[in-house]
């Protein structure tokens, strides 16, 4: 557009003719104009609507992608809603992850159509579809550290899909495999398409004698900036190799399939299991909540963290008081995982070991000439609970060495405490708040804090206030390795 014509209109300039001017006075001529017609696009609301939508640069993406993201411009009526849509449209073109450039333009319409505009939306293409990794990393809740790999390929079909595959190998025989596909927004799609096949092997042995085997399938169903809701049909098989299983946990051994959807992944998570007409399902209700807040002090750079998590799940369908809750979905509290890092449920209590406190039950024995269950006893197993809270309290600070402020290293003080309990077959009738709070595990301490940019690490010295005799922790030095923030 000729902003010189939309400055005639508003200051009503005749044309009269003057004498040549310098190159400075006529730059200063053109600041105004410019000026003022900035002026009127700000108070004023311009009539305009687009003409023609052109693409360029898309030789391995179809037209039909990019156009179903400025279908919106047309809509448009004026030039101030022009320019914010064609900003979302930059920013929808980039978040496909399809072009290491994107680029919207507005042009001026038809000389015989006035009020319109062209919308020209340039890209330039990622050069490589296909990109890999490969690392080695900590998994907190589970026992030590694994091998992970992943392959991506980007745009097979032209359709802005996204493949890949991943595999992860655990030093304690966790292994995982997984592989998926991501369409974005097609026509007449609300939200991205996505779909997920996987297989996990998990052994938990050492700490509830058994060994877990999930074949899942997981669909996207809808997604939005704060939401996602997905169904997840899996496919779960519980063994005791060992077979000195206790017996909460040989009642649920076994192959039995799991439908859950739906998670929203903010602060609260609700997991709905069971919704498959197989009457083998495990039907659960299963919801999380995280509070997290942060307070900065003003003071040596220093903040005060508070966090609270809480978690309930509880069976559903006939029969549901008096029967138990899967032992796969029940809480364990416990292990390397830093509290102020963890969203997704009660997890993390500083001191304790992975799945170190809460309810018990003994192992059995079996005898070398029979087969029965002996009364000898060969350790516990950790059952979890269906209700547990955690809170914590964190004081970060800077460290007086120039040298550490500079890297980023930082100190910090915290509390924090948890418990858990059972609330299935009848035990609902039993509880009290009082009791759960009265038997809270509590831990104090300090440490340092190492940020880099593949792992954030944590030296801590923890001291327990409060443990009950068969939970596993110690006062003492804990590393905590979680994801960068």
């Amino acid at each position: 557009m000729d902003y010189e014509e939309e400055e005639e209109e508003v200051d009503g300039e005749e044309e009269v003719e003057q004498r040549p001017i310098s190159r400075e006075a006529r730059l200063r001529e053109e600041k105004r104009k410019l000026e003022a017609l900035l002026r009127r696009w700000q108070t004023e609301r311009v009539p305009m609507r687009v003409h023609d939508v052109v693409i360029k640069g898309n030789s391995k993406t179809k037209d039909s992608l990019i156009e179903s993201e400025v279908d919106a411009l047309r809509n448009a009526t004026t030039l101030q809603e022009v320019f914010r849509i064609a900003s979302i449209v930059n920013a929808r073109l980039r978040e496909m992850e399809l072009f290491d450039a994107v680029e919207v333009t507005l042009d001026a319409g038809p000389p015989e159509l006035p009020g319109t505009t062209n919308v020209i939306v340039e890209v330039v293409e990622t050069q490589s579809p296909v990109t890999g990794s490969v690392g080695m990393y900590t998994k907190p809740g589970a026992r030590t550290w694994s091998i992970e790999g992943a392959l991506r390929f980007k745009n097979l079909f032209r359709y802005g899909d996204h493949w890949d595959g991943a595999l992860a190998y655990g030093l304690d025989q966790t292994s995982e495999l997984s592989a998926g596909v991501t369409l974005p927004r097609l026509k007449g799609f609300y939200s991205p398409v996505n779909a997920r096949v996987s297989l996990l092997s998990q052994d938990w042995l050492k700490y509830s004698s058994y060994k877990e085997q999930v074949l899942g399938l997981t669909l996207g169903l809808f997604s939005s900036r704060n939401h996602d809701l997905s169904y997840n049909l899996a496919w779960r098989t519980l063994t005791d190799p060992s077979q000195m299983a206790s017996r909460s946990i040989r009642r649920q051994l076994g192959e039995t399939p799991l439908g859950d959807p739906p998670k929203d992944m903010l602060l609260s998570t609700t997991q709905i299991g069971g919704l498959s007409p197989d009457s083998r399902s495990l039907r659960f209700i299963r919801q999380e909540f995280d509070l997290r807040y942060a307070l900065p002090l003003g003071v040596c750079n220093a903040a005060l963290n508070l966090g609270i998590s809480t978690g309930v799940v509880f069976p559903w369908g006939c029969g549901s008081l008096s029967t138990p809750s899967p032992v796969i979905e029940r809480f364990f509290l416990g292990g390397n995982v830093s509290p102020v890092c963890s969203l997704g449920g009660p997890t993390a209590l500083l001191g304790f070991k992975s799945r170190g406190l809460g309810l018990w039950e003994p192992r059995r024995r079996m005898s070398a000439k029979s087969d029965v269950e002996s009364s000898e006893t060969a350790g516990e197993d950790a059952v979890g609970g269906d209700l547990a809270v955690t809170s914590f309290a964190d004081l970060s600070f800077d460290l007086p060495l120039k040298v550490l402020r500079d890297a980023g290293i930082h100190g910090h003080a915290f509390a924090c405490a948890g418990n858990l309990t059972k609330l299935t077959e009848n035990e609902y009738k039993r509880f009290s708040f009082k009791n759960l709070m009265d038997s809270c595990r509590t831990t104090i301490g300090f440490g340092v804090i190492v940020p880099t940019k593949l792992f954030r690490m944590e030296a801590n010295f923890c001291h327990i206030l409060r443990k009950d005799e068969h939970d596993q922790g110690k006062s003492g030095v804990q590393f905590c390795f979680s994801a960068p923030q």
